[in-house]
């Protein structure tokens, strides 16, 4: 038998100081981790979207003059019900250029729909058509239909953020695939299924749903320092059948700092959503479904929106900075890891910090297919979801914790009993 120890190592002396050619690094900062981000308190610029401003509350097709309007998946194109006619919005990266020139960007950028929460969540519209007065809540919908000349009324005309998005993601997949795949899921994990959630299990109840997220685009620097070592000696001792391995490494002080640009970041902008910890929820399987191309994003038109349900953003970009900054030191820590290949014993980083130079904020709705089931005897949510864009699918479902256990039972007792078959064999 083997076994790796550190610890044990043959250091040689000045095992601790820089490798040759590399730079010595100052001993590191008593805080662990330290991370800089944009002052809070600075102001913002806003940046106004030309094609995204609202023409006002009501929607029409610019051939008939129509308001019924609705998204179809297989034409991939704004239908009007009247005359036929065929559009669709134009991309949002015409206007805003989501990928260029991230690394000129200083201080924060947010849209109009990007500004803090507007605190009216019912608001009245005035259709532009009759006349009449609408109440629409923002919480639940953001269009509508006027009860006396049944044309529909959007809020975008009415609110300039938190209900309304700069852009959103048609959906590709359609519902009848969404359902099969989710089928298909359920089947493959059929064995280890809770028996009433395979009696009660319904995919044709799936329901088309819109996210709220942040797209962020962000330029920033990062330093990270720690100690790596590269190993010099290998070897082993002890008897026959119960032998150690031992090794030698030299240690060295390092560091790295660079610069870096982020692109299209998602980040939920809904806090049910970004809740992870909440026992009762299993959102998380939203992020298993990422990611979506949101190059492909269009200017908001509510007409998207028909047919599916929709969430509101409920959370401010300020809100987000420790959010970005956990995210940001990820991608730092994997970036400087890939610098130091050549560390072949690993390198520990010790103290870590971001400093973001500049950021830019737009607001998209992304399409799922969701599929759930409440578990009433733990009272926990069950979730399948289908990105709505790629078909990627992930969830959860109830388990048969006696099957598993007893299976997991079985496992361990083949596993005891051919390994001790092969430990007679091998004697």
């Amino acid at each position: 038998m083997s076994t790796d120890v550190p610890g044990r190592g043959m250091m040689p002396p000045g095992a601790g100081g820089p490798q040759p050619g590399q730079t010595p690094m100052p001993p590191a900062a008593p805080n662990p981790s330290t991370v800089g981000s944009q002052d809070p308190a600075e102001a913002a610029q806003v940046l106004r979207l030309r094609a995204g401003e609202a023409p006002g509350n009501l929607v029409r097709c610019a051939r008939c003059g129509s308001s019924d309007i609705r998204y179809g998946i297989e034409q991939g194109a704004l239908i009007c019900a009247s005359c036929r006619a065929q559009w669709n919005e134009p991309l949002l990266e015409a206007e805003v250029d989501l990928t260029r020139d991230i690394d000129k960007l200083r201080g924060r950028t947010i849209t109009t729909s990007a500004q803090r929460l507007v605190d009216e969540t019912t608001v009245t519209l005035k259709c532009r058509a009759c006349g009449a007065e609408v109440v629409l809540s923002v919480d639940d919908a953001v269009q509508t239909r006027c009860h006396w000349c049944r044309n529909y009324l959007s809020a975008d005309g009415r609110i300039p953020n938190g209900a309304v998005p700069d852009g959103v993601i048609p959906p590709t997949i359609r519902r009848e695939d969404a359902v099969e795949t989710i089928r298909a899921f359920a089947k493959d994990r059929s064995f280890y299924a809770h028996p009433k959630f395979k009696a009660e299990f319904a995919p044709e109840n799936v329901v088309g749903v819109y996210l709220p997220y942040f797209v962020f685009d962000g330029h920033a620097e990062a330093e990270v320092q720690g100690e790596g070592e590269i190993q010099t000696a290998t070897w082993l001792e002890g008897s026959k059948d119960n032998k150690t391995r031992y090794y030698a490494a030299d240690v060295y002080r390092l560091g790295r700092k660079f610069l870096m640009s982020v692109d299209d970041l998602l980040l939920e902008s809904s806090s049910e959503h970004a809740n992870l910890d909440d026992p009762a929820q299993t959102n998380n399987i939203i992020n298993a479904i990422l990611p979506f191309d949101v190059k492909r994003a269009v200017h908001y038109n509510p007409n998207y929106l028909r047919g599916f349900t929709s969430e509101r953003r409920d959370v401010n970009v300020e809100a987000m900075d420790a959010v970005v900054e956990d995210r940001l030191l990820s991608i730092a820590r994997s970036k400087a890891d890939d610098m130091v290949q050549d560390y072949d014993r690993g390198v520990r980083w010790d103290s870590e910090r971001v400093d973001i130079r500049g950021s830019r904020w737009v607001t998209v709705y992304l399409p799922i297919w969701l599929y759930s089931y409440y578990q009433a005897d733990k009272g926990l949510k069950h979730f399948v979801a289908v990105n709505g864009q790629n078909g990627k699918v992930m969830g959860s479902i109830p388990l048969n914790m006696l099957r598993l256990s007893l299976m997991t039972a079985l496992v361990f007792v083949v596993a005891s009993v051919v390994g001790v078959a092969l430990f007679l064999l091998w004697r």
